[in-house]
């Protein structure tokens, strides 16, 4: 790993890939003329900068950064519980491997795993834990109706945490009615998953069994930060917030990691204030559009140096 600032939040995925998993609700990927389509719509993302290790190496460069850590768009996230599953993981797993390696020590990542099949889970964690640059995996917040309180979620923390590896939480864009316009899916969507994810692990009892898991919350962690006086207040008053025996909601909030990218100091301000210092991390979601080409600049304006970046995801990722 090459010394200087870490994106923990970038996402890469190779083009033969594209078809998706198997059983996945959304269309496949496909590239036009140097674009990247999700079935008929456009994603306005470079085709390149999704698959080419080379052109995320310069884009790496372009922003000052020192590596980048690479997880799967939520899109290939394998949420459909198909026995093809299997096989895509551990190409994107392979792949994924093979793409850090080549790059010079500029690359890491983190895998994917079959979300409905635990056994299938500690075989693929067990290869990556063995892989060196694979440090960790990525997953979605929710899992139909369920989050990581309950089973096969819980399962794979539980599994994660035996392998000291990171667990990065990426919002789905699941989406609802009322979010079908303004991009609401993605703008109030994706932090509301975030959020209903931070709530499980705080609230569930998840952190107090698992006090050695690494787990961070993208996006500044979605609504979350705003919301931890509510939940200790609820927590106090009630009993049913109060069922899985856990400590107060303030401490379990600030044993969970994050990155920067919440597009407003004002936020990242508030982020800091809840969480803990030592657990904030660099992100850009490059190469999406929501992403920042120069992710270092929220945190700069807060006053997060870059050596601190670097230290705080180094340890995440258990260099």
């Amino acid at each position: 790993m090459t010394t200087g600032p870490v994106d923990i939040h970038a996402h890469w995925l190779p083009e033969d890939l594209f078809p998706l998993p198997p059983g996945s609700p959304l269309p496949p990927l496909h590239g036009r003329e140097g674009q990247m389509f999700l079935g008929e719509l456009p994603l306005y993302i470079e085709t390149e900068a999704m698959t080419d290790p080379r052109r995320v190496i310069a884009d790496t460069d372009a922003a000052g950064l020192g590596t980048r850590v690479l997880s799967a768009p939520p899109f290939a996230f394998p949420v459909a519980d198909d026995p093809g599953v299997d096989d895509y993981v551990g190409r994107f797993n392979d792949a994924l491997a093979a793409a850090c390696r080549d790059s010079g020590d500029r690359l890491l990542g983190l895998g994917l795993v079959s979300l409905h099949d635990v056994d299938s889970a500690r075989a693929q964690m067990n290869q990556i834990a063995a892989s060196g640059v694979i440090r960790g995996i990525a997953v979605p917040p929710l899992l139909g109706s369920t989050s990581f309180d309950v089973a096969p979620m819980r399962d794979l923390l539980t599994i994660a945490s035996e392998l000291d590896l990171a667990v990065l939480v990426h919002p789905m864009q699941l989406p609802r009615p009322e979010w079908s316009s303004y991009y609401l899916v993605n703008l109030i969507g994706n932090p509301v998953e975030t959020t209903t994810a931070a709530a499980s692990l705080v609230l569930g009892g998840v952190l107090e069994a698992l006090p050695d898991l690494r787990i961070c919350m993208l996006h500044g962690g979605g609504c979350a930060p705003a919301l931890v006086g509510r939940w200790e207040h609820g927590w106090k008053q009630r009993a049913d917030v109060r069922s899985a025996e856990t400590q107060s909601p303030r401490e379990g909030f600030a044993a969970l990691w994050f990155d920067t990218l919440t597009h407003d100091a004002a936020a990242l301000e508030l982020l800091r204030a809840q969480s803990d210092p030592t657990h904030l991390m660099c992100g850009s979601d490059y190469p999406f559009d929501m992403g920042l080409p120069q992710p270092l600049e929220l945190p700069h304006a807060a006053g997060i140096d870059d050596a601190t970046l670097e230290r705080n995801a180094r340890k995440f990722l258990g260099l």
